[in-house]
């Protein structure tokens, strides 16, 4: 997590010299007008299609496809739960690099069509590419490059896409729309899952086909943007300041770190869960493999409808009252308890209900902290760069809470399914992100 500081070289805090020669000319101010209409329809459809299209594969198929794996005999089957946490962690980690640095290309680009287009665009055709790979793959090794070609490529073009809230949408948006985007996130990873489980028997459909209508809607989307061109070619960038691409000093910008961590900490104990879902179900829970698919279909449908309500709920509230703590403190609390009760679950009615909290929870926290997150940001200038880099705390606990879950899950268990151990884990940490938004200052 983390940006630049440039104040050692004379520049304001928190700019490289690149970014200083752009704040000098005031080149991009924070938007103040109301986003327009045709930006904010075309944001919401690209994100649900392109989610539609990226979830699906992340939540059931990669499951599914390591299942595929065991069958085929490429994987042992006691092995098959620390295999779903190495193909996700090595794929997390290449999101996690791509998110940065394309987050700040994007904010450097001088094409005559915009900063941020052409990467939208590129990264949806690269994962695309990158799906057929793992659909295709015969084993382990080349299921894992593809996932994490795909993951590289959907960062490509998460990173700028999130970056155009910033340059477009002002702060007395920012609640409601925010709270809108990530509702329509969340449809797709519903719409994701039943396409998957559609076509569980049919890997190239279910990888690809979604993802070629991604591409079409990210072309659609980035005609319609009113994209910023720089009009100067920044100054090349020393080893040191790319380097620094990946850091926000959290002592110059300590709202801005919390905020970070918060966020980290929730998203561990969401990837934390949703990682071994399938494993869950048919170890913990006792759901037979052919139902899984339809089981994740149901208790998704019902986390999503309770998202929806609280997230737009919520995000409305936020804005009208004028305040993001307390409903992100709130939200992060309960998805914590809802985390720990998910070791208590013997059936799949107590499942769902469970799914039920937790979809409640992290639509509270879905619909508010975009809004804080852009509130907190140190730089608009920088935007691209450091929601970048606090992409780091959506995208890193991919790549740790699979890995260490794949080794919790065994501690006492030589099957891999000591889930009481790795979700209490994953609990106290999540209510650990509750609490360090308290000290957040710049924001109510």
């Amino acid at each position: 997590m983390s940006s630049v500081s440039g104040a050692a070289a004379g520049n304001p805090s928190g700019m490289t010299a690149a970014t200083a020669m752009v704040r000098e000319h005031h080149w991009f101010k924070e938007p103040t007008d109301p986003a327009p209409k045709k930006y904010v329809v075309w944001l919401l459809i690209a994100q649900l299609v392109f989610f539609i299209a990226l979830l699906g594969p992340a939540i059931v198929g990669v499951g599914l496809k390591i299942q595929d794996l065991v069958h085929l005999g490429a994987i042992d089957e006691n092995a098959a739960t620390g295999a779903a946490g190495i193909l996700g962690g090595v794929g997390a980690l290449f999101a996690t690099i791509a998110n940065v640095v394309f987050g700040k290309v994007s904010d450097r680009t001088t094409s005559k069509w915009g900063r941020r287009r052409i990467w939208i665009v590129l990264g949806t055709v690269t994962m695309t590419i990158a799906f057929v790979i793992m659909a295709l793959a015969p084993n382990l090794v080349i299921a894992t490059i593809g996932w994490a070609l795909a993951q590289f490529g959907a960062n490509m073009t998460l990173a700028p896409f999130t970056a155009t809230l910033a340059d477009h949408v002002p702060r007395f948006q920012r609640g409601k729309i925010g709270a809108a985007l990530m509702i329509a996130q969340q449809v797709g990873v519903l719409g994701g899952v039943y396409v998957a489980q559609f076509f569980a028997d049919q890997m190239l459909i279910m990888f690809v086909v979604p993802s070629i209508l991604a591409i079409v809607a990210m072309v659609i989307f980035a005609f319609v943007l009113d994209d910023q061109v720089l009009p100067e070619k920044p100054p090349a960038m020393s080893i040191r300041e790319i380097l620094q691409t990946f850091w926000v000093s959290p002592v110059k910008f300590p709202d801005y770190a919390l905020a970070w961590w918060s966020r980290f900490l929730i998203m561990f104990a969401a990837f934390g869960f949703s990682a071994f879902r399938f494993f869950y179900l048919l170890n913990h829970v006792d759901v037979r493999e052919a139902d899984i698919p339809s089981v994740i279909s149901q208790s998704v449908l019902i986390y999503t409808a309770a998202l929806v309500v609280a997230s737009y709920t919520c995000g409305w509230l936020s804005d009208r009252l004028g305040r993001r703590k307390v409903f992100v403190w709130v939200s992060t609390a309960l998805y914590a308890a809802g985390t720990v009760a998910l070791i208590f679950a013997q059936d799949i009615p107590t499942f769902i209900l469970i799914e039920l909290i937790l979809g409640i929870a992290f639509g509270i926290y879905l619909g508010v902290d975009m809004a804080l997150v852009l509130d907190v940001l140190p730089n608009p200038d920088d935007s691209g760069k450091d929601l970048g880099v606090f992409n780091i705390a959506n995208a890193l606990p991919q790549t740790f809470a699979p890995m260490l879950g794949a080794i919790f899950v065994y501690v006492g268990d030589e099957t891999g399914n000591n889930y009481g151990l790795w979700f209490t884990i994953c609990g106290v940490l999540c209510l650990i992100g509750a609490l360090v938004i308290f000290p957040i200052k710049k924001v109510r």
